[in-house]
């Protein structure tokens, strides 16, 4: 029996998903009973088997392909169970390790799975223990994790509580003239192996259990929806990394199509929106994607949203110096939040190398917050985390990538408040 594991060429994908790469052999994806073929689930088709690479990333394993791929090695199905135990619950990254697994099949399984589809080629802490990843992964690209130690100013939990924000796409093609994700432009969505092996490698090298999941890294998380689902069910899985549904945030810049589409998605994951302007004046200038989907557009598909799910919704609102800090904006905001219901989330700019952004003078900060919470607004300005440690996503990636030669430009645009709108 040939091995379930499919071979395409990396990188042939778009910022929405799979648009190229050799097709797959029809008869193959259509056999019956084939757990590796495309499946429906959540109203999407998913395809089980791996995305770009040679073996199949261990992070990507579901009970149906363990149990079938130990079926074809003609071991037991309740091996697979083991397997799946070894990878998610005990983060072994080494075959060596699995010491319940006969050693026979341990050699069988290097040659189909790769236990460890990420490296870690950096880890950087910061002196508020905010501590950021930056994973190599099999075509030399590179991706971002930061664990943050929640506070109550944060996220209203408890002071224990970590954080993983987590990335879904190598770059960004939505360009938001703040961001450092994407300087260099888009290189390709990240697989679901890649997107959950970042969880299961900041456990392993933290050595702590991950409380929350923030998707608020690199790249547009709803750009990738077809793999971003299964990774969900994953992570969210009792035979996964079992965190809650209510415990995973997927932050946007504003694809109201697909904010539509995950509104039907049965989990109770929760939605946060990256504002960042009140008015379509302002986010026209520092948000490319609201021309698309300007704000009248965004706020329809939360309606939807808001019929569907039984949560509040996050406004997420990085402070500009001089461009989105205005008490108008402040207002306009507030005005907003409560048509919706929704938190907002104050974060005071992040300083990125190559960009002229500022973020406002405390003062400016405080008496912004003050107007939201005049107008009955739940609202948290963010003590920043990891400002010493290049904590805006995409300034690591930026720099391992143009040291390596990958990048040799990138473009780094003017200050809104003096373009035309």
């Amino acid at each position: 029996m040939p091995s379930p594991v499919a071979r395409h060429r990396p990188g042939d994908d778009g910022p929405s998903g799979h648009k190229g790469g050799k097709p797959r052999p029809a008869e193959r994806l259509q056999r019956p009973g084939n757990p590796w073929a495309t499946r429906r689930r959540f109203g999407v088709n998913l395809p089980i088997d791996p995305f770009a690479m040679e073996r199949l990333p261990a992070t990507e394993l579901t009970p149906a392909t363990a149990e079938a791929l130990m079926q074809d090695l003609q071991q037991p199905a309740w091996r697979g169970r083991q397997l799946l135990e070894w990878v998610y619950q005990r983060k072994a990254d080494d075959f060596d390790a699995m010491s319940n697994l006969p050693l026979a099949v341990r050699g069988r399984l290097r040659e189909r799975i790769d236990p460890r589809p990420l490296q870690l080629a950096r880890m950087q802490g910061s002196s508020d223990t905010t501590r950021k990843f930056l994973w190599r992964l099999h075509d030399g690209r590179y991706v971002e994790t930061v664990l943050i130690p929640a506070s109550p100013a944060l996220y209203g939990g408890r002071s224990d509580r970590l954080t993983l924000c987590v990335s879904s796409q190598v770059g960004c093609a939505y360009a938001c003239r703040f961001c450092a994700s994407g300087l260099a432009g888009f290189t390709r969505n990240l697989s679901t192996g890649e997107i959950v092996g970042q969880v299961v490698g900041a456990a392993r090298h933290s050595g702590q259990r991950i409380d929350n999941l923030v998707f608020m890294g690199m790249g547009e998380p709803l750009a990738n929806l077809g793999r971003l689902l299964p990774a969900l069910e994953i992570l969210n899985a009792s035979w996964g990394l079992g965190i809650g549904a209510r415990h995973m945030t997927i932050s946007t810049s504003g694809l109201a199509p697909q904010i539509e589409r995950l509104a039907q998605v049965p989990l109770q994951i929760r939605l946060a929106i990256s504002l960042h302007g009140a008015s379509n004046e302002v986010r026209d200038r520092i948000m490319p994607v609201n021309r698309r989907y300007p704000i009248e557009r965004l706020f329809e598909a939360l309606q939807v949203w808001r019929r569907h799910k039984n949560q509040k919704l996050t406004f997420e609102y990085i402070l500009i110096d001089q461009v989105n800090d205005g008490l108008d904006q402040a207002a306009l905001l507030g005005r907003q939040a409560r048509e919706l219901d929704a938190k907002v989330n104050l974060i005071p700019y992040n300083t990125v190398h190559g960009l002229p952004w500022e973020r406002p003078p405390l003062a400016r900060q405080e008496q912004f917050l003050s107007q939201l919470r005049k107008r009955g607004v739940s609202a948290t300005l963010r003590r920043e985390k990891g400002h010493d440690i290049d904590a805006a996503c995409g300034q690591l990636r930026l720099q391992e990538e143009t040291a390596d030669g990958l990048i040799t430009d990138t473009h780094c645009p003017q200050p809104a408040h003096n373009q035309p709108a």
